[in-house]
């Protein structure tokens, strides 16, 4: 099932411009979601990252991995208007740099959960190469 902007914003909080997620390709609720952003040159942070060379924030990649695995936990019908916070990162790997023109495809698998505390799997590629992967944490808040 695929989710576009305005259905993706009935699901997470986040608005533009920290909003990094165009669409929803697939999601399995509580279990997994694949997304996609698509880069473009006049994202805001590209103004000073870097103003002669425009590389995406590595930790800005990371927020669109964690919204996507967000999607797959706020999607669950117990955790509809919960917030999701971002609990950790481990094991975070940046394989090539994500310049404007690029299509991020965003996966995060949700792999174990203790009550309020999960974990999830995420990658991101561009054009099926692998730029950056992490083990994610997060905690639910809010009523249900």
């Amino acid at each position: 099932m695929q989710l576009d902007l305005e259905q993706i914003k009935g699901i997470l909080p986040h608005r533009a411009p920290f909003l990094l997620i165009d669409r929803v390709l697939e999601y399995e609720a509580g279990v997994w979601a694949h997304a996609r952003k698509c880069v473009t040159a006049d994202e805001p942070f590209f103004v000073g990252h870097f103003p002669q060379k425009a590389v995406m924030p590595g930790v800005l990649i990371l927020e669109a991995l964690a919204q996507t695995g967000a999607i797959a936990l706020l999607s669950e019908p117990a955790n509809v208007g919960k917030l999701a916070f971002f609990g950790g990162i481990k094991q975070a790997r940046f394989r090539a740099p994500v310049v404007p023109g690029d299509v991020l495809d965003l996966k995060c698998t949700l792999t174990k959960r203790r009550g309020p505390i999960g974990f999830g799997e995420a990658q991101a590629f561009v054009d099926d190469k692998l730029v950056c992967q992490a083990e994610i944490s997060f905690a639910l808040q809010g009523e249900g």
